[in-house]
C-alpha cells in the first residue's frame, strides 16, 4: 500500500519537514553510492523531503583518524548534480567532529565553522545547507563566538536555520538565552537519541525543548533494529541476531505480540510512538537499503490510542520529568 507523507514544522519555524527524514550515516560505510542513490530515489518518491547528513560521515569515526570522511556528502552531492533535486529538500548537515589531524580542525571555533561549513558545501555541490547542526556541545567555545560565526554564514546566504545535536538540556537554554541576546532566532532543532529503549531525553531535554520552541528529531528511532522486529526475526532465522536481544527478550516478546494484536509492524509502531510527541519534528530512519526505508513509511499511517500507549510504556518504562521525577 502506498503511504502519503505527512509534514511538520521545524519546531518553531516555518520550515515545513517530513515526518520521516533520511539519515544518511550509512552512505559511504555500509551502503554504497549504488545502493544509497536508490534509497535517496525511493525517499523522494515517497515523499521525504528532509535528508540530514554529517560532515564526518562515510568513515571510520576515530578522534585521530579522518580517512573516508565527507562520503557521505559527497555522493549526496553527486546525486544531487545528477537528478537535480536539490530544491525538493531541506538539506542539513553537522559540524563538529574532527575532519583533519589539525587541532582547529574540530569542536565549534569561529575558525572551524567557517572552514567547515565551506567543505560542506563543496563536497555537497550546492551554494547553500538548509539546516546546519552543532553535532556535539563544545563548552570550551563561548556561545558569543559561536553565534557570531553562526550569524555570518546566514547573512551570506549559506545557512538558513542552525541546529544542535547530543546537547544536554541546560546546554540547550544556555544557547537559546544567549542568541535571544543578540535577537538572534538561535536552534530550530536539536537532534537527539531517542527511542522506545532510550529514553534519558525526556527527562530534561524534552522539556527544555517544548518551552522553547525547538523541534526534536530523534535518530536511531529502531534502537539499531532492535525495535523492528528483532526477536521474530532471530526466531525464523532470517537476520542477525542483535547483541541486547537476550537481556531485552521479555520486552521485546511483549512487544512484538502487542504489534500484532494492534496490525502493525514492530518498526512503524516505533516510529509512531515518536512522532505522537508533539515536540518531534521528524524521526530520522537510516536504512541500509532502499527495501528497508520502505519498510518505515508505514509509521506515517499508524494511529496510537491512549490506550497502547499505555501499553507501550508499561513494557518500555521511561524515566519522567525532572525534578519530578527524582524529587517532589
Amino acid at each position: 500500500m502506498t503511504q502519503t507523507m505527512t509534514y511538520g514544522h521545524l519546531g518553531r519555524s516555518g520550515l515545513k519537514v517530513s515526518r520521516i527524514g533520511l539519515g544518511t550515516m550509512n552512505f559511504g560505510y555500509t551502503a554504497d553510492e549504488q545502493t544509497s542513490c536508490s534509497i535517496m530515489d525511493t525517499a523522494i518518491d515517497a515523499g521525504i523531503n528532509f535528508f540530514d547528513t554529517a560532515d564526518v560521515y562515510g568513515g571510520v569515526q576515530t578522534p585521530d583518524m579522518a580517512k573516508g570522511y565527507g562520503i557521505s556528502e559527497e555522493i549526496i552531492g553527486r546525486w544531487l548534480q545528477r537528478t537535480g533535486q536539490r530544491d525538493r529538500i531541506v538539506l542539513a548537515t553537522k559540524v563538529y567532529q574532527p575532519m583533519e589531524v589539525g587541532p582547529n580542525d574540530r569542536g565549534l571555533s569561529a575558525y572551524h565553522i567557517r572552514r567547515a561549513c565551506e567543505a560542506s558545501l563543496r563536497r555537497l555541490q550546492t551554494d547553500h545547507l538548509d539546516l546546519y547542526q552543532m553535532h556535539h556541545v563544545d563548552r570550551s567555545t563561548p556561545w558569543e563566538e559561536i553565534w557570531q560565526a553562526m550569524e555570518q554564514l546566514v547573512r551570506e546566504g549559506k545557512i538558513s536555520y542552525v541546529g544542535s545535536s547530543n546537547f544536554a538540556g541546560w546546554d540547550i537554554a544556555l544557547a537559546q538565552s544567549a542568541a535571544s541576546a543578540r535577537h538572534f532566532m538561535g536552534l530550530s532543532s536539536e537532534q537527539s537519541h531517542y527511542n522506545l529503549v532510550q529514553r534519558a531525553v525526556e527527562m530534561e531535554v524534552i522539556p527544555a525543548l517544548r518551552s522553547l520552541g525547538i523541534g526534536l528529531l530523534p535518530y536511531s528511532p529502531l534502537s539499531a533494529g532492535l525495535l523492528a522486529g528483532a526477536l521474530d526475526a532471530s526466531t525464523k532465522g532470517s537476520g542477525p541476531v542483535h547483541p541486547d536481544l537476550e537481556s531485552r527478550r521479555g520486552q521485546l516478546q511483549a512487544y512484538e505480540d502487542l504489534c500484532r494484536d494492534i496490525g502493525a509492524k514492530p518498526a512503524e509502531v516505533a516510529i509512531a510512538w515518536l512522532l505522537r510527541n508533539p515536540v518531534v519534528s521528524a524521526a530520522i530512519v537510516g536504512p541500509r537499503t532502499a527495501g528497508e526505508l520502505l519498510e518505515d513509511l508505514g509509521a506515517v499511517s499508524v494511529e496510537l490510542d491512549d490506550a497502547t500507549v499505555e501499553k507501550i510504556d508499561r513494557i518500555w518504562p521511561g524515566p519522567g520529568e525532572a525534578p519530578q521525577a527524582y524529587s517532589w
